[in-house]
């Protein structure tokens, strides 16, 4: 248990450090087929396990208590993960286009900011799903942990290149600029395991919790993923690889659940 625990929480770390490290490896950014087919996949990986690894263990833990209302723990938590992350990105400051240099390195910081705060949540929804995995019977699976871990570390990995590869363009060093990037995934694993602590001081409420952890991947993939992996002409490409995604996860799930 301790070495799935110690990879789950791990995977999402490791995919924005891999994503960093395409400062030091690439000259220009990724192109945008190959952003939709990343974006695409992790949405529909992130969907599938939101659904097989949370909302459903959540309503059955609640089934046997509450017959036919089993839904109303998992629907409320699942509305406040989505009230949540709105409340984030209404107060979070969004960087904008601006001339001058110390106007573009401000656009980075809070670049850097956002991208930091937003991966809090998701190493909460890798917390509450291993959580829930140790403290919550047999409703959640190891297979469904692991995966909902590695679909958040394939959406992380541009996301660790949007942070490192602007700064060393911007004059920053690839060391630094590396470093930075991997920083901005560090918070992940600390979320998920003070999560997992906090977790096992309320076992009840871990409905509630696989719940809101749902409604927080649905927020990023709805706001984030989809209008990026559909972007511009050729959108399919990013429907195909959300299909794909989506399929993958369902099947591990069921298959090794």
């Amino acid at each position: 248990m301790f070495f799935d625990l110690l990879t789950g929480l791990g995977l999402p770390f490791l995919g924005t450090s891999l994503g960093a490290a395409c400062v030091l490896l690439m000259k220009k950014a990724f192109g945008q087929r190959t952003e939709r087919v990343l974006n695409g996949a992790a949405a529909g990986i992130m969907v599938a396990a939101s659904i097989w690894s949370l909302l459903i263990p959540a309503i059955e833990q609640c089934s046997a208590e509450m017959g036919c209302f089993a839904f109303l723990p998992a629907a409320s938590g699942f509305a406040l993960g989505i009230v949540f992350l709105a409340l984030l990105d209404r107060f979070i400051p969004q960087p904008d286009i601006a001339d001058g240099k110390a106007a573009q390195v401000a656009d980075k910081r809070l670049m850097i900011l956002a991208v930091t705060i937003h991966n809090i949540p998701e190493g909460m929804a890798v917390g509450v799903v291993y959580a829930g995995l140790i403290y919550g019977g047999n409703d959640v699976t190891a297979a469904a942990a692991l995966t909902l871990a590695l679909g958040i570390a394939i959406q992380n990995f541009p996301e660790g290149a949007i942070v490192s590869m602007p700064l060393h363009a911007s004059g920053t060093g690839k060391a630094r600029a590396f470093l930075t990037g991997v920083l901005s995934g560090a918070v992940e694993p600390v979320a998920g395991a003070l999560t997992i602590a906090a977790a096992s001081l309320a076992v009840p409420a871990m409905p509630y919790l696989l719940s809101f952890a749902a409604g927080a991947m649905f927020y990023v993939v709805v706001e984030e993923l989809i209008p990026e992996m559909t972007e511009g002409e050729r959108s399919y490409i990013g429907v195909l690889a959300f299909a794909a995604g989506f399929l993958i996860m369902m099947s591990l799930d069921v298959a090794l659940g």
